[in-house]
């Protein structure tokens, strides 16, 4: 059987995040793997899509786990946690309020493009709410595709002049 470390980003606005995050790990450890490493919890600022004007601040945080499920079983298995924890998906918009959102940042060095599954994400190097706690859990990351390291990427959304969305950091 073939064990993978898998990269999960968390965020979540609606509810009690914290609570929530607690829930998750637990559901993840159970349904998933091992967990590694988890960040602290970091306050960001929403994307802000143009259909919602005014939205809560998100709390954001990644883990890395071991896990034996392949990495189309780790999507429904992501899918089925977040739908336990009260996302409804055919309700949420893009980048909009939600009690719960997982996504698979990397598994492994592996690059997957496939329908409904991409992985490393296509958005992770432009986003510092996945990549300032991913750097805290694992600085040695490079992405897969790109051939960058955490700390470039982030110098990269810098010098671009990107609009940088983590407020702070919480201890759990």
């Amino acid at each position: 059987m073939e064990v993978f470390e898998a990269i999960l980003a968390l965020g979540a606005n609606l509810g009690n995040p914290e609570d929530t995050f607690k829930k998750a790990l637990k559901f993840i450890e159970r349904d998933i793997g091992e967990i590694l490493a988890v960040s602290r919890y970091y306050i960001t600022a929403p994307l802000n899509p143009p259909d919602i004007k005014e939205q809560n601040d998100f709390l954001n945080a990644a883990l890395s786990c071991r896990t034996s499920l392949p990495p189309k079983k780790l999507l429904t298995t992501v899918l089925d946690i977040e739908e336990k924890l009260g996302r409804k998906r055919e309700e949420s918009v893009k980048w909009g309020p939600r009690v719960i959102d997982i996504d698979i940042i990397s598994i492994d060095n592996l690059i997957i493009n496939e329908p409904g599954l991409s992985v490393p994400h296509p958005e992770l190097h432009h986003r510092d709410f996945v990549l300032v706690p991913l750097k805290e859990i694992k600085p040695d990351f490079i992405h897969p595709e790109l051939g960058l390291t955490v700390d470039e990427m982030l110098d990269a959304l810098n010098k671009q002049g990107s609009q940088l969305f983590v407020k702070k950091s919480l201890s759990r």
